[in-house]
């Protein structure tokens, strides 16, 4: 991308050709107002106070691409009237609740109102009735409502539901007067203004994924978090910068807390926020911030001898990876002093998979990231469930598609209606055990000056078992057009099956040969962290202690087991996510017991004040304090650092390549995952979130079933049964059924091999 020179308000600024004025100028402290505008998406034009005068002409900043030797000014006589007659008109009936909106003191009416110095009122209309909605999580008053179109962009560029959308409202028409005598540009804005409200795409309802972005850039308080509303002021909330823990993303998130109750001065966590302009939120991180561990009694030192002891006597450490990099490193040193076996089955095969693929490319990380995503205009992802694995991936992917005209293909046997809403994505229904066939397939498409055995090899694969659609070579032919940036994500589906030292270097192959660059999405919170700190067993012995996880004594930030920790928005650390970047987390709230830290001090050879003392030794050696946990005004994101990847040795692929056997699921199967907003039982726990699992299949698929919602039926594999209630989701299509792990109650792993398929009879009770 070329660089040009213009100047803003006489300061000389070098930017990218193609970038617009308004970013270039906020990226260099240079403000200009709107009120519609939001990184990473489309402009709305809805507010138009952006104007600006750009070589003597005035244009609307958040469309107008810069230009070499461009000469802009922010300000004039004409703008200034123009921006404090658009102000006046967003004022016209807006309702003075100043006092009790849940919105004061952050809201950009209010603040531009003042930057505008509108104190009268030129401008009036009668005022019409306007209902508050209420949309599941999300209250929606209308009244309140200014038309920014914000929510409706953001859902459509960045979360890609597209479930809201402007609609016509009745209303007096404007004063004709009013045409010849205001600033054009503010009168246009209001006569589209008293035209239109914002509405739901599906009818009444709101039907989404239910991220609550929308409530994140609404600049007034038309669309609340109806938890939150009137539980507080913005001005009396503790905003605590941390990293939500729920998937391997790590989101930026700001834990916003204060006093339970004028009785009880203990600390409550009353929502989360984020910064909607460089980060997004899905529902599991908005809506599922109170999981914290509240069974410690205090430090009770004959449970610390309990559990040191406990320690000491155990040959085996089985644990999952929602856990910080701290408490991973502390567990690898416990493993070295004792000998004991470290067993995380998610995190072991990611970890075999990662080293398979790394050997291949010569790499010790992947090459891709979001970022890398987002800027892509063709993509591919093979083995994920996006919308559920990793929400923010699936962003991604649609942004890419809504902002480069970009083109998908998502292969995976469980269909997504939302997936497959989205315009340029083209779902492929494959078959479970054919991710081999995919992988091989991409590699023969999309491969250059392939080896002659490769090439050999791939002439011998069988495609059937992907289920392309008719005329797939047209079809992709036109996707491809004039794209020229690839990205390719890889899920967990992968890393399970009995395929994946074979899948592992055919990604690697992919890397080698074609113009990809690779994703492997993480399986757990901090599942990279974990395999880069861990040296994991792919089994133990002994007795076993339970790090999160149930066994023989169970050290659980959950507050079900024998001794208790803290969870994660109870303490300090890092996690390594997605973008392979050390990202920093904050206590939100007090625990008053002890940590893994205490166990450590009492057994190693060293002692350490506080579990962040360990940052300092992880990889780039710098201390927790000195983690910044921001995005600057360009949208860089600052937070922690980036790992940086480094040669390892290349090793040729083994090329005991072969086809997986064809077919193995004869009948009707079942799939390992979660649902919507549900990642485990942190999630469940959440009080807007708490939910039983359950049998998760189609509207069609239950028709088959002959069954409804609440129906028990018996799921059985050649493992076992279990009986679980039928739960009904909009959301999946086709007639393959999930079976979720977040429900403790449910032990779904039991019904499996490993592989997130398996063949099931499903038969009601």
């Amino acid at each position: 991308m070329s660089e040009i020179k213009l100047t803003i308000d006489g300061k000389e600024i070098i930017a990218n050709d193609g970038e617009t004025i308004l970013r270039i100028a906020r990226a260099n402290d240079i403000f200009i107002p709107a009120i519609c505008y939001l990184e990473r998406c489309s402009p709305t034009l809805a507010c138009r106070l952006c104007l600006v005068e750009a070589d003597g002409k005035q244009v609307y900043s958040c469309n107008a691409k810069a230009k070499d030797g461009m000469k802009v000014l922010t300000t004039t006589p004409n703008i200034k009237e123009e921006r404090k007659a658009i102000m006046e008109v967003y004022d016209v009936n807006h309702p003075l609740e100043c006092g009790v909106c849940d919105q004061s003191g952050e809201c950009e009416l209010q603040n531009y109102t003042l930057l505008e110095e509108v104190n009268n009122q030129r401008y009036s209309i009668k005022d019409t009735h306007k209902p508050v909605k209420n949309w599941g999580f999300i209250q929606y008053d209308p009244a309140l409502c200014i038309v920014c179109e914000k929510c409706v962009t953001v859902c459509k560029d960045m979360i890609g539901d597209s479930a809201l959308k402007t609609v016509p409202r009745d209303s007096e028409a404007l004063d004709k007067n009013y045409k010849d005598t205001m600033p054009k540009d503010a009168y246009a804005m209001w006569n589209k203004l008293n035209k239109s409200l914002i509405g739901t795409s599906s009818g009444s309802t709101l039907d989404c994924t239910n991220c609550g972005e929308c409530t994140s850039v609404c600049p007034v308080g038309a669309l609340i978090s109806k938890d939150f509303k009137y539980k507080s002021n913005a001005w009396e909330l503790d905003k605590v910068p941390s990293t939500c823990a729920h998937c391997s993303v790590g989101c930026q998130i700001y834990y916003e807390t204060k006093h339970t109750d004028i009785s009880n001065s203990e600390q409550k966590i009353y929502r989360v926020s984020n910064e909607s302009h460089f980060t997004t939120l899905c529902g599991a991180g908005r809506y599922g911030y109170d999981f914290q561990n509240n069974s410690s009694t205090g430090k009770d030192k004959s449970a610390l001898k309990r559990a040191v002891e406990a320690v000491k006597n155990a040959g085996t450490i089985i644990f999952n990876s929602q856990i910080t990099n701290e408490e991973a490193f502390i567990l690898q040193k416990l493993k070295n002093k004792l000998g004991l076996k470290l067993v995380n089955n998610e995190a072991y095969k990611y970890a075999e998979f990662f080293k398979t693929y790394s050997h291949v490319v010569g790499k010790s990380l992947y090459s891709a990231d979001l970022d890398y995503i987002r800027s892509c205009d063709f993509i591919i992802s093979v083995g994920s469930a996006l919308k559920t694995d990793s929400p923010n991936s699936r962003f991604a992917v649609n942004n890419a598609i809504k902002i480069n005209k970009g083109a998908s293909l998502y292969f995976h046997p469980v269909g997504d209606p939302v997936m497959e809403s989205i315009k340029g994505v083209l779902q492929i229904k494959s078959k479970p055990y054919s991710e081999e066939q995919i992988l091989s397939y991409i590699l023969k498409r999309f491969g250059k000056n392939l080896p002659d055995n490769i090439s050999k090899y791939l002439l011998n694969i069988d495609f059937s078992d992907v289920n392309f659609p008719d005329n797939f070579e047209a079809t992709l032919d036109g996707m491809l057009k004039k794209k020229s940036r690839f990205g390719l994500i890889i899920g967990a589906d992968l890393y399970s099956s009995p395929q994946a030292h074979n899948l592992a270097e055919l990604v690697g192959l992919i890397e080698i040969y074609s113009d990809f660059k690779i994703l492997l999405i993480p399986s757990d919170t901090n599942t990279l962290g974990v395999i880069k700190i861990c040296q994991l067993d792919k089994s133990g012995n002994g007795k076993r202690i339970g790090y999160n996880e149930k066994a023989d004594f169970t050290i659980s930030a959950f507050g079900d087991g024998d001794f208790s920790v803290p969870a994660l928005n109870q303490q300090e650390g890092t996690f390594l996510n997605i973008d392979k970047r050390v990202v920093p987390l904050n206590v939100a709230l007090k625990f008053d017991g002890f940590e893994l830290n205490d166990i450590a001090n009492e057994i190693l050879d060293e002692v350490h004040e506080n579990t962040i003392d360990y940052t300092v030794e992880l990889f780039n050696k710098i201390e927790f304090d000195k983690l910044s946990n921001e995005f600057s005004n360009s949208g860089e994101d600052l937070r922690g650092y980036v790992v940086n990847s480094s040669n390892i040795e290349k090793r040729d692929v083994t090329f005991h390549l072969a086809q997986s056997e064809k077919n193995r699921i004869q009948g009707k199967a079942i799939y390992l995952a979660n649902p919507v907003l549900q990642f485990n039982k942190f999630t469940a726990k959440a009080h807007q979130l708490q939910e039983k699992g359950g049998l998760y299949v189609s509207p069609e698929y239950a028709k088959e079933l002959s069954v409804v919602d609440g129906n028990n039926v018996l799921v059985a594999t050649k493992n076992g049964s279990l009986k679980v209630s039928i739960i009904i989701d909009n959301k999946i299509s086709g007639n393959l059924a999930i079976l979720p792990t977040f429900d403790s109650n449910i032990d779904s792993r039991k019904l499996f091999d490993g592989y997130r398929f398996i063949e099931a009879k499903i038969n009601k009770v």
